[in-house]
């Protein structure tokens, strides 16, 4: 029942809050309900696997790997106490930030659905299921990236649904492909079915598909133009939601299919090396090229991305345990700093750097609720973000991939410079002539400061109490790196 929970929560939710459709108070009531049960069932879900180890339920008794299985590792029951934490942070936020016209177009049902997907994603133990989610979200993601009918919003909107549909596509026949091959699109029955399977060049072909299909949810290089030139369109809210889970769902999909399905290999360990550089440096050159906080802030998305490719790409026990830190970490410093930015918009009405200024004198709360998950993003000690880097950073000279790790640290520095750049204008520089000098009822600081410094904590706690951290983050690689257990628990045999 654990496993179902994360699923059944937000569905009933997003059900109940279409039927209270002409009740604003009532569909507010549901999307924090729902984000609440999501973290509680998160929680449970996460204390079941670390006490039972993997679950397994097979939906309708039909044994895998003919039927729906749902699978919880402790990569999988850490995503979705990850998704509630940012569920929970993003519900609060929207109750003192979001209008009310869009709340009235359905915003909280779509929460809960896009939330469903996340988690179905996240639990789904078979290829085909894993498109089904993909799919969930996508619908989800485009109705809250349109709502508001606003020109930038829907020019936004049609350049994320169109590259994604082509996303799909790739996806749906590379499944296609693999069932005609093997007969089975069951992960773990497809992890020793690929590599009996008579044509040796389909588990290559198979694992280039899966990576641009997973490589254009995920933003990596050169597949990222869409994130950017959307993310920054809608809500901060929605804003916060897309940038925490969407594109790690990506890479979440792409670290179980090449550690479980096709393996890493001598041709695609070097490319998905190459493509993480690559999506770094990029990323962070578009950051430090912007002007406007959240297109900034976008492009890190990108950028931070290429770190979690690096570290499924050195494919060793500590680059894993690395990639797996380093997910919850961004996650959570992201979201925060996305947070911030809907704060500092309301305080002074735009998002662009050169109309800001004077927030360290007039808000000194609201500079330190930045200044501490930009701190983490840029890796300094000893927030969050330093341990990721370090585990990455250790694992790139132990497998003596000088290139990646020069580039790793190099972006890091970047990183803090862009950062530098959001607080001189932002924080530090006098407001120029005309900025609103608008203040927060008690009851907004509560809404929209509660969310961004809870999840701000969190950066500290993981930094400060890093070693428990970096032990989960160990076991999650030990089970990928061998998925012999995971196998055993969804066949029920070796």
């Amino acid at each position: 029942m654990l496993l179902v929970l994360p699923i059944l929560v937000p569905f009933f939710c997003a059900a109940t809050s279409l039927l209270a459709w002409r009740s604003l108070t009532a569909q507010r009531l549901c999307g924090v309900a729902g984000a609440v049960g999501l973290l509680a069932s998160g929680v449970a879900l996460f204390a079941a696997v670390q006490r039972a180890g993997i679950l397994v339920v097979q939906v309708g008794n039909w044994p895998a790997p003919f039927g729906i299985t749902l699978v919880a590792d402790v990569l999988s029951a850490v995503m979705v106490l990850l998704t509630g934490v940012i569920a929970v942070a993003v519900a609060v936020f929207a109750l003192g930030s979001l209008d009310g016209r869009r709340e009235r177009f359905g915003y909280h049902a779509l929460v809960q659905v896009l939330l469903m997907g996340v988690c179905g994603a996240f639990l789904t133990g078979d290829l085909f299921n894993l498109y089904v989610w993909f799919e969930v979200m996508l619908i989800a993601s485009f109705a809250l990236l349109a709502l508001g009918g606003e020109r930038a919003q829907l020019e936004g909107a049609v350049k994320y649904v169109t590259l994604n549909l082509v996303s799909s596509a790739v996806f749906l026949a590379a499944a296609g492909i693999t069932y005609g091959v093997t007969g089975t699109l069951n992960f773990a029955d497809l992890a020793h079915r690929l590599a009996a399977a008579p044509h040796p060049g389909v588990g290559l072909t198979l694992a280039m598909l899966l990576l641009v299909a997973f490589g254009i949810k995920a933003a990596i290089f050169p597949l990222f133009f869409w994130l950017p030139a959307s993310y920054h369109t809608p809500p901060v809210a929605v804003t916060t939601l897309f940038s925490g889970l969407l594109t790690k769902v990506g890479v979440y999909a792409l670290i179980r299919v090449f550690t479980l399905v096709v393996p890493l290999t001598a041709v695609t360990q070097p490319l998905l090396l190459t493509v993480a550089g690559l999506t770094m440096v990029t990323g962070v050159l578009g950051a430090i090229a912007q002007h406007e906080m959240r297109r900034l802030l976008a492009f890190h998305v990108v950028s931070q991305i290429g770190y979690l490719l690096m570290g499924l790409g050195l494919a060793s026990p500590l680059g894993l345990a690395g990639a797996v830190y380093f997910m919850v970490h961004v996650t959570l410093a992201k979201s925060a700093l996305f947070l911030v930015s809907g704060i500092v918009q309301r305080l002074r009405g735009s998002f662009e750097l050169d109309r800001l200024g004077g927030l360290w004198r007039d808000h000194p709360y609201v500079s330190l609720l930045f200044l501490v998950p930009a701190l983490a993003l840029a890796g300094i000690p000893p927030l969050s973000g330093f341990w990721a880097k370090l585990l990455l950073l250790q694992a790139g000279l132990a497998a003596a991939h000088w290139w990646v790790t020069a580039t790793a640290l190099a972006v890091s520095l970047l990183t803090l410079f862009s950062m530098t750049k959001i607080w001189a204008a932002a924080f530090w520089a006098a407001a120029p002539p005309g900025v609103p000098g608008a203040a927060l009822t008690r009851r907004q600081w509560l809404l929209l400061g509660g969310p961004a410094a809870g999840l701000g904590l969190l950066t500290v706690l993981m930094g400060v109490a890093a070693d428990p951290a970096i032990g989960l983050a160990q076991r999650a690689a030990a089970q990928l790196l061998d998925p012999s257990a995971y196998v055993a628990a969804v066949l029920g045999r070796p």
